[in-house]
């Protein structure tokens, strides 16, 4: 009888990494406050165009309100997306990533190992396991693409 064989592809740890990085900046990043081109101007503007009722022109100020809105339910779907992978997390992995990557004030991984009391080859081994395990809960994990073969003419 043969035994049929599963071989699941391999994951590119520094790719992975980059990403899991870049979601949590953008992260950090939501949490500061909203541009300055999205606010509404406040000088004067005229126009030729005369007022329409069939929703096809928007002045400025309903524009900006529009993007507002839309900017602000992206960041609370983008935030609560994050929220719900971290939350998946052992607690020790949970506090390291909001420690390090969540919170408004910025540490170093020195101060955080040196503060959650942990040695720092312990806090890497946790950092790199709350890292693959947060990849695979956002689904933003990425795999070594295979070498494909090389087809003689």
């Amino acid at each position: 009888m043969k035994q049929m064989t599963f071989q699941l592809p391999e994951i590119d740890r520094e790719e992975t990494k980059k990403r899991v990085e870049a979601a949590l900046e953008k992260y950090r990043f939501y949490l500061l406050t909203v541009p300055e081109e999205q606010l509404p101007k406040v000088t004067a503007t005229y126009s030729l165009v005369p007022p329409a009722h069939t929703n096809a022109f928007y002045s400025s100020t309903e524009i900006a309100v529009i993007d507002k809105v839309d900017f602000e339910r992206e960041r609370d779907e983008y935030m609560e997306w994050i929220r719900r992978g971290v939350n998946r997390l052992s607690p020790r992995e949970r506090e390291l990533i909001i420690k390090r990557y969540l919170s408004n004030e910025e540490m170093y991984d020195y101060e955080l190992y040196n503060d959650m009391g942990m040695s720092e080859r312990k806090y890497y081994r946790i950092k790199s396991r709350a890292f693959y395990k947060l990849a695979f809960a956002l689904k933003i994990e990425v795999y070594k693409k295979e070498e494909s073969e090389v087809i003689s003419p």
